[in-house]
Protein backbone atom coordinates (compact mmCIF):
# COMPACT_ATOMS: atom_id res chain seq x y z
CA UNK A 1 0.00 0.00 0.00
CA UNK A 2 2.87 2.40 0.79
CA UNK A 3 4.39 1.97 -2.67
CA UNK A 4 0.99 2.64 -4.24
CA UNK A 5 0.69 5.90 -2.28
CA UNK A 6 4.22 6.90 -3.28
CA UNK A 7 3.51 6.27 -6.97
CA UNK A 8 0.24 8.22 -6.81
CA UNK A 9 2.07 11.01 -4.94
CA UNK A 10 4.78 11.15 -7.63
CA UNK A 11 2.12 11.28 -10.36
CA UNK A 12 0.42 14.11 -8.48
CA UNK A 13 3.70 16.02 -8.47
CA UNK A 14 3.95 15.75 -12.25
CA UNK A 15 0.27 16.60 -12.64
CA UNK A 16 0.78 19.61 -10.37
CA UNK A 17 3.64 20.93 -12.48
CA UNK A 18 1.62 20.46 -15.67
CA UNK A 19 -1.41 22.02 -13.99
CA UNK A 20 0.61 25.10 -13.13
CA UNK A 21 0.90 25.84 -16.82
CA UNK A 22 -2.38 24.43 -18.14
CA UNK A 23 -5.33 26.40 -16.83
CA UNK A 24 -7.72 23.46 -16.79
CA UNK A 25 -5.87 21.90 -13.85
CA UNK A 26 -5.18 23.42 -10.45
CA UNK A 27 -1.47 22.65 -10.10
CA UNK A 28 -0.43 23.43 -6.51
CA UNK A 29 -3.34 21.58 -4.85
CA UNK A 30 -2.22 18.39 -6.64
CA UNK A 31 1.33 18.94 -5.38
CA UNK A 32 0.12 19.47 -1.83
CA UNK A 33 -2.00 16.32 -1.98
CA UNK A 34 1.12 14.45 -3.12
CA UNK A 35 2.98 15.71 -0.04
CA UNK A 36 0.15 14.43 2.17
CA UNK A 37 0.29 11.01 0.46
CA UNK A 38 4.03 10.90 1.08
CA UNK A 39 3.37 11.58 4.78
CA UNK A 40 0.78 8.81 4.86
CA UNK A 41 3.14 6.35 3.19
CA UNK A 42 6.28 7.14 5.20
CA UNK A 43 4.82 8.26 8.49
CA UNK A 44 3.95 11.75 9.53
CA UNK A 45 7.50 12.50 10.62
CA UNK A 46 8.64 13.13 7.02
CA UNK A 47 7.72 16.81 7.24
CA UNK A 48 7.15 19.00 10.26
CA UNK A 49 3.65 20.31 10.91
CA UNK A 50 5.01 23.84 10.36
CA UNK A 51 6.28 22.82 6.92
CA UNK A 52 2.94 21.27 5.96
CA UNK A 53 1.03 24.33 7.16
CA UNK A 54 3.34 26.60 5.18
CA UNK A 55 2.86 24.49 2.05
CA UNK A 56 -0.91 24.55 2.62
CA UNK A 57 -0.72 28.34 2.91
CA UNK A 58 1.36 28.56 -0.26
CA UNK A 59 -1.17 26.37 -2.05
CA UNK A 60 -4.10 28.50 -0.94
CA UNK A 61 -2.27 31.72 -1.77
CA UNK A 62 -1.37 30.53 -5.28
CA UNK A 63 -4.97 29.46 -5.99
CA UNK A 64 -6.38 32.77 -4.75
CA UNK A 65 -3.81 34.81 -6.70
CA UNK A 66 -4.60 32.80 -9.82
CA UNK A 67 -8.02 34.46 -9.84
CA UNK A 68 -7.10 37.84 -8.34
CA UNK A 69 -3.96 38.87 -10.26
CA UNK A 70 -5.45 39.04 -13.78
CA UNK A 71 -8.31 41.19 -12.53
CA UNK A 72 -5.98 43.39 -10.47
CA UNK A 73 -3.69 43.77 -13.47
CA UNK A 74 -6.63 44.86 -15.58
CA UNK A 75 -7.75 47.39 -12.98
CA UNK A 76 -4.22 48.76 -12.52
CA UNK A 77 -3.98 49.46 -16.23
CA UNK A 78 -7.29 51.28 -16.35
CA UNK A 79 -9.82 48.57 -16.99
CA UNK A 80 -13.40 49.09 -15.93
CA UNK A 81 -15.78 46.46 -14.61
CA UNK A 82 -16.64 45.84 -18.25
CA UNK A 83 -13.03 44.93 -18.96
CA UNK A 84 -12.79 42.63 -15.95
CA UNK A 85 -15.95 40.79 -16.96
CA UNK A 86 -14.81 40.71 -20.57
CA UNK A 87 -11.50 39.20 -19.48
CA UNK A 88 -13.31 36.53 -17.47
CA UNK A 89 -15.70 35.64 -20.30
CA UNK A 90 -12.88 35.75 -22.85
CA UNK A 91 -10.85 33.43 -20.66
CA UNK A 92 -13.67 30.88 -20.63
CA UNK A 93 -14.25 31.10 -24.38
CA UNK A 94 -10.52 30.90 -25.08
CA UNK A 95 -10.17 27.89 -22.83
CA UNK A 96 -13.01 26.09 -24.56
CA UNK A 97 -11.91 26.73 -28.12
CA UNK A 98 -8.12 27.15 -28.00
CA UNK A 99 -6.67 25.47 -24.90
CA UNK A 100 -4.28 26.19 -23.26
CA UNK A 101 -3.09 29.45 -24.85
CA UNK A 102 -6.68 30.46 -25.50
CA UNK A 103 -7.01 31.24 -21.83
CA UNK A 104 -4.51 34.09 -22.00
CA UNK A 105 -5.43 35.22 -25.51
CA UNK A 106 -9.14 35.03 -24.66
CA UNK A 107 -8.70 37.06 -21.49
CA UNK A 108 -6.73 39.71 -23.35
CA UNK A 109 -9.20 39.84 -26.25
CA UNK A 110 -12.20 39.77 -23.92
CA UNK A 111 -10.89 42.72 -21.92
CA UNK A 112 -10.10 44.72 -25.06
CA UNK A 113 -13.45 43.98 -26.73
CA UNK A 114 -15.43 44.77 -23.59
CA UNK A 115 -13.58 48.05 -23.11
CA UNK A 116 -14.20 48.98 -26.74
CA UNK A 117 -17.90 48.17 -26.32
CA UNK A 118 -17.95 50.32 -23.18
CA UNK A 119 -16.76 53.25 -25.30
CA UNK A 120 -13.06 53.42 -24.47
CA UNK A 121 -10.53 54.46 -27.06
CA UNK A 122 -8.38 51.81 -28.76
CA UNK A 123 -5.24 52.72 -26.82
CA UNK A 124 -6.95 52.55 -23.41
CA UNK A 125 -8.65 49.27 -24.30
CA UNK A 126 -5.33 47.73 -25.35
CA UNK A 127 -3.71 48.99 -22.15
CA UNK A 128 -6.42 47.21 -20.11
CA UNK A 129 -5.82 44.01 -22.10
CA UNK A 130 -2.09 44.30 -21.41
CA UNK A 131 -2.85 44.51 -17.68
CA UNK A 132 -4.81 41.27 -17.89
CA UNK A 133 -1.92 39.60 -19.73
CA UNK A 134 0.59 40.72 -17.08
CA UNK A 135 -1.71 39.48 -14.30
CA UNK A 136 -2.02 36.06 -15.91
CA UNK A 137 1.72 35.82 -16.44
CA UNK A 138 2.43 36.73 -12.79
CA UNK A 139 -0.15 34.17 -11.67
CA UNK A 140 1.41 31.46 -13.83
CA UNK A 141 4.85 32.24 -12.43
CA UNK A 142 3.63 32.03 -8.83
CA UNK A 143 1.87 28.70 -9.45
CA UNK A 144 4.94 27.29 -11.17
CA UNK A 145 7.21 28.33 -8.29
CA UNK A 146 4.83 26.86 -5.71
CA UNK A 147 4.50 23.58 -7.61
CA UNK A 148 8.23 23.42 -8.25
CA UNK A 149 9.00 23.84 -4.55
CA UNK A 150 6.57 21.14 -3.49
CA UNK A 151 7.83 18.78 -6.19
CA UNK A 152 11.42 19.39 -5.05
CA UNK A 153 10.58 18.65 -1.40
CA UNK A 154 8.54 15.57 -2.36
CA UNK A 155 11.39 13.94 -4.25
CA UNK A 156 14.00 15.09 -1.74
CA UNK A 157 12.03 13.38 1.07
CA UNK A 158 11.34 10.34 -1.09
CA UNK A 159 15.02 9.58 -1.58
Amino acid sequence: MDNFLLIIGALLQVLGLVGSVLPALAGPPFNFLGLILLCLAKGWDVFTPAFLFSMAGLTILSVVLDYVLPIRGAKKYGSSKWGAWGAFLGMLVGLLFFPPLGLIIGAFAGAVIAELLAGKENEKALKAGWGVFLGFFASLLIKLIASGLMTFFYFKALF
